[in-house]
């Protein structure tokens, strides 16, 4: 016991030693700056101001934890971003409406004037997206679901891509209704970015480090991204469960929806503030009648409209996948996508804004509207195709622009649902900051839209349907199509609890909830992945989730195949040399220790810092030492065999948070498992697809 005591307090003053020197060092090599600038300015005044952070940062602990209030700041500067940036698309968009009406009468100005400024604003985003930082383009979330996983990505949360994405996604968005993209992953991106840095900080604060805190960070950002786009937290905190996550921890759900919260009222706040508003509302405004919201009989056509909403979403998500692979294989494209990004964008966005020009065919998708505007006249209460005949309605109706040349309302909402399908699978492929929640959301609603107005039609006269059903809301129809159509295209529940938040219309919750619940199983039927699996397989992003879509055999790999034959290891009677060489070789925190090469059974690990200090007082002593003698050899709780799955070693790996899984079979040490290695074999793997 005594010798035991004397090691320890022998290996403590070397640790002591080992710090001096090393900060003696450190001292040496700073040694000339400080006597060249060995005078500084203010001394007392910064000791002061000094103090007084470090007692405010005691009082500010002693509340609540220090991370509290990163959750909450994060939360704030989220919202205050998509503020500022919703307000200056809206005056660019603005502007773009000014000078088309400036120029009525002169029909060819007017069609250079829709056309020529998206697609500048387009050309421009993704020529400078791509100068500045080229990981800023797409939506950001499969790359932000992969750092979740636990891989490292650092060029997608750098300063520069979070400068270029914002921009670039303010001049994509100022596009409006032509481009007819959204903002929704984009801004997920943002809040990761800025949940990233605010972890940084608030690190530096408390004065430590802590391993798992960017991930639960970036896991929070996930949900203040959404809640900051409209005000809806309780959704977002679903989505950053459903679609971000692949193992969500309980620990992370208060954080969740605390920072959430924070970054809907702030933004909803902002919104009374700058006028927009008078009160804290939901974001769209609808007067659906309380009293009767829906019959029962109408739960079977919502249940028919969630069936026909997944189907059309295999039919969206096909598409997608096949112009992703279209521009990939195709020559003229991929050169073009590669080399001549702006001029792509250019001539896509000229081609889609000439489809949608108002005096041609646009006049029959209500092209002046906003994406906003959109979705605020399908979610009207009033019957469009009953009321027609009434002159006031039809004024009103000219002014939704959805009958404004005197066409059926069912024509113009069968047209454009049919030309903004493939316009906007063709809009996918634009290499600029985009998010594509938002317009599927829309699309969605205009398809409710229309099976509720064929359904207002048929029992207007009572005739037909019965006199029961001659207040039908096709405004329900629209906002139970919208939640089912978006979450079919991104596999998530999470859409019908966001259309709830974004109308305040809980009244519709359970046909809304029906009609998703049935679309989301047409379009999980065969395993087919989702809009964001698609993305994660076209960029062979290492997420075994969305792999498992692609090739389901891929993750029933076995370990053993895929081990690397390279293996770094001690024996536990090392000596220095032996010890030395195993540092150079390897650069893993954690090195196995065996009990000898010939029988190879495995005794547990030994950290790389502590092979550091075993040299340091082999060298400082002079002596030959072994090393079980000098280090502690740590037994290691878990072991997978080389006959285990690369998804089950995935799972240990993300669920435990280890950083290496040692390979084990009948107690002889095979191989070891990283995370990096593990980012290799998965892309290995994606490769194969």
């Amino acid at each position: 016991m005594k010798s035991f005591n004397e090691s320890s307090v022998i290996e403590t003053n070397e640790e002591d030693d080992l710090q001096k020197y090393e900060t003696n060092s450190k001292a040496s090599l700073n040694m000339i700056p400080l006597l060249l600038d060995s005078w500084k300015p203010c001394r007392g005044p910064r000791a002061n101001v000094k103090e007084l952070l470090l007692k405010l940062r005691e009082c500010l602990g002693s509340v609540c934890g220090i991370q509290w209030y990163g959750f909450a700041m994060l939360g704030v500067l989220t919202a205050i971003l998509s503020f500022l940036m919703d307000l200056s698309v809206a005056k660019l968009l603005r502007a773009h409406q000014w000078l088309y009406v400036k120029l009525e009468g002169h029909i060819l100005l007017q069609f250079l004037c829709w056309t020529l400024y998206p697609a500048c604003l387009c050309a421009f985003a993704s020529t400078f997206s791509h100068n500045i930082c080229p990981f800023s383009t797409g939506s950001g979330i499969p790359e932000v679901r992969t750092m979740l996983a636990g891989f490292e990505m650092p060029h997608y949360i750098s300063l520069t891509n979070m400068f270029a994405k914002v921009l670039g996604l303010t001049c994509t968005l100022a596009a409006g209704s032509t481009v007819f993209l959204g903002k929704v992953g984009p801004f997920v991106h943002l809040s990761t970015m800025s949940g990233a840095y605010l972890d940084k900080l608030f690190s530096l604060i408390q004065g430590k480090k802590k391993e798992e805190a960017g991930t639960e960070m970036l896991v929070v950002a996930a949900a203040v991204g959404v809640a900051s786009c409209f005000g809806a937290p309780i959704s977002g905190v679903l989505f950053s469960v459903e679609v971000m996550s692949s193992h969500f921890a309980l620990r992370h759900y208060c954080p969740c929806f605390f920072s959430a919260a924070c970054g809907a009222l702030t933004f909803h706040l902002l919104f009374v503030w700058s006028g927009d508003g008078e009160t804290l509302q939901a974001l769209f405004k609808t007067n659906f009648p309380n009293a009767l919201p829906f019959y029962p009989l109408e739960i079977l056509v919502f249940a028919f409209l969630g069936l026909l909403c997944g189907v059309l979403s295999c039919c969206y998500l096909f598409g997608h996948r096949w112009i992703l692979k279209f521009t990939k294989t195709n020559r003229v494209c991929f050169k073009m996508l590669t080399t001549e990004k702006g001029l792509y964008s250019g001539l896509v966005v000229f081609f889609l804004a000439s489809l949608t020009f108002p005096l041609s065919a646009g006049q029959y998708m209500a092209s002046k509207h906003t994406t906003k505007q959109l979705l605020t006249s399908l979610l009207d209460s009033r019957q469009w195709s009953a009321q027609s005949h009434n002159a006031s309605v039809q004024q009103e109706l000219e002014s939704l622009e959805w009958s404004s040349s005197g066409n059926s309302i069912f024509l113009s909402l069968a047209f454009f649902l049919l030309m903004k399908l493939w316009m906007l699978v063709l809009a996918c492929t634009l290499p600029l900051p985009a998010g594509y929640f938002m317009p599927v959301f829309v699309w969605g609603a205009a398809m409710g839209r229309l099976l509720g107005e064929g359904v207002a039609y048929m029992s207007s006269g009572g005739e037909i349907l019965g006199p029961q059903w001659t207040s039908v809301n096709p405004g329900g129809y629209a906002l139970a199509g919208a939640a089912a159509f978006s979450g079919a295209v991104t596999h998530t529940l999470s859409p019908a609890l966001l259309a709830i938040e974004l109308t305040g219309q809980f009244s519709h919750a359970v046909p809304i909830l029906l009609s998703t619940l049935v679309a989301n199983a047409v379009a999980r039927s065969g395993d087919r992945p989702s809009f964001y699996d698609a993305l994660s397989i076209s960029k062979k992003l290492p997420y075994l989730p969305s792999l498992k879509k692609a090739c389901p055999q891929l993750p029933s790999t076995p370990l053993g195949q895929v081990l690397g034959a390279k293996l770094v290891q001690l024996q536990k009677a090392a000596g220095p040399a032996e010890v030395q060489a195993a540092v150079n070789n390897s650069s893993e925190a954690q090195i196995p220790v065996v009990d000898s090469n010939e029988s190879l059974c495995f005794l547990g690990f030994v950290l790389r810092s502590e092979l550091l200090l075993f040299l340091h007082r082999c060298q400082t002593q002079c002596m030959e030492a072994r090393l079980d003698e000098v280090c502690s050899i740590h037994p290691n709780s878990i072991l997978v065999s080389p006959h285990n799955t690369v998804e089950e070693a995935y799972g240990i790996l993300i669920v435990a948070g280890a950083q290496t899984l040692f390979v084990a079979e009948s107690g002889k040490l095979v191989g070891q498992i990283s995370r990096s290695e593990m980012k290799q074999i998965l892309e290995s793997l994606a490769k194969e697809i």
